[in-house]
């Protein structure tokens, strides 16, 4: 085949002396011929060394009790029908996905295609992106019943011992844009508009267009059903922005009151709430609460809200952990935004030693304490006054940001990114299967 000829012919320069360079096509050399067939005979188990993390991670799964993941399929092997995808695979497939920051399913059925890895997980099990997608949001319960399953394995191990838990809160971006977030007004028409194309799209299912198959008619179909529904659920949760917005209006006094703007609610993800982020912008996102065992490192339990702020998150997550696994932390190790009066008033009830910065009272006067009892303290406040004014006390509570911050950014480093899915019970889903993945490798790190 003859070499393609430049465009153009290269400039000569007058003057200067070129050494004498034999043409690339009078040289015998080594080109590619890649329409030669070949016959490779390997099989997957050969592609991966033995001390490849994969099969660390079947190993643990292999070990693991998910039942709960088989429970929706309805092939039997004395019924007829098509066999489905084998669960602990997708799950495996996932898991492996996430220790390497893969959180679209569009891009892990491309490497179950490409990479030796994820060919050997799946092991010849036929996947698809819609599978793997659809598996990763339906299984929310099963996957925190593993979670729990989990941390129960190494509590028996003596590896988890709940002395002392720390939470912690982080605002995740939500996939909604800020146009998205409309009136009571716009919604009643945005509503209109999206029932009259489900409507227009029904019509032209009795005279189709020659040019769209029926496989195109049925998705634009089923993306204007949608976002009816999307925006039906919008108007749902109005009523619930407009009480908080009426909420934020009665604690703040008449001169910030200005700064309160009508409620909004997002046609995309309706659930998703405008929160302040850590760099200081406001942006569609969701509360992710995470409660860690301080000695090891692993999330014991994790749950996701749609409010900007963490007043009242502590008793719920702690009665969570309580639930999980049969027994309350000794000690609670919180940031200020989860001290309330309230909220160590009950954990004290609970037998729980809170430890959290104590605020300064916001008129002072000569003499006064952080550690002396204000108006309105119970005894319980008082003793958590005192406490946290010992040497001990702020020793322990060192440890928060040292494993809260650390598990953070573990978990964004596992794809506690902006999420890709929409809605409270997806971004649930996401979040446990985030969290079931650090304490895979947390187990497999403590675990000689």
């Amino acid at each position: 085949m003859d070499q393609p000829q430049l465009p153009i012919e290269m400039p000569q320069c007058e003057g200067v002396r070129t050494a004498s360079v034999a043409r690339p096509e009078d040289l015998r050399v080594r080109r590619p011929v890649r329409n030669q067939a070949e016959m490779m005979v390997r099989d997957l188990e050969s592609l991966i060394a033995d001390d490849h993390p994969v099969r660390a991670l079947w190993a643990f799964l292999e070990a693991l009790d998910i039942a709960d993941f088989y429970r929706s399929i309805k092939a039997a092997i004395d019924r007829p029908g098509r066999p489905a995808s084998d669960p602990r695979v997708l799950l495996a497939l996932w898991v492996y996905a996430t220790t390497e920051g893969v959180s679209s399913a569009r891009w892990l059925d491309r490497l179950c295609k490409e990479h030796d890895a994820y060919r050997w997980l799946c092991g010849g099990v036929s996947v698809d992106y819609h599978m793997l997608s659809d598996f990763r949001v339906a299984h929310r319960e099963a996957l925190d019943r593993l979670l729990t399953q989990i941390v129960a394995l190494l509590m028996h191990n003596e590896l988890v011992t709940l002395k002392a838990v720390a939470h912690d809160g982080v605002r995740v971006r939500a996939s909604a844009g800020a146009s998205s977030f409309r009136r009571c007004g716009s919604l009643e028409g945005c509503l209109a508009e999206a029932a009259e194309r489900v409507k227009r799209l029904a019509k032209e299912r009795e005279h189709p267009d020659p040019g769209v198959n029926r496989r195109q008619q049925a998705a634009k179909e089923r993306a204007a059903r949608e976002r009816a529904e999307r925006v039906q659920e919008a108007l749902r949760q109005l009523p619930r922005v407009q009480a908080a917005k009426k909420r934020q209006k009665h604690s703040l006094n008449k001169r910030r009151q200005e700064k309160i703007t009508e409620a909004r609610v997002s046609t995309t993800d309706p659930e998703a709430r405008v929160m302040k982020m850590p760099d200081g912008g406001w942006r569609p996102a969701y509360n992710v609460q995470l409660a860690t065992d301080v000695p090891s490192g692993v999330v014991v339990a994790a749950s996701v809200v749609n409010r900007g702020n963490d007043w009242g998150e502590a008793p719920p997550m702690e009665a969570e952990v309580a639930e999980r696994y049969g027994k309350h932390p000794e000690a609670y190790l919180v940031d200020g935004g989860f001290a309330q009066r309230e909220t160590i008033d009950e954990l004290t009830e609970r037998k729980v030693a809170v430890y959290a910065p104590v605020w300064p009272p916001r008129t002072t006067t000569s003499g006064r304490t952080w550690s002396d009892p204000m108006s309105g303290d119970s005894p319980a406040v008082l003793a958590w006054r005192q406490r946290m004014q010992t040497k001990e006390a702020k020793e322990t509570y060192k440890l928060r940001a040292a494993t809260a911050e650390w598990a953070n950014a573990q978990l964004r480093r596992h794809g506690l990114l902006p999420f890709t899915v929409r809605g409270l019970g997806k971004v649930t889903a996401v979040v446990l299967l985030v969290a079931v993945v650090h304490n895979i490798l947390r187990a497999l790190a403590l675990t000689p």
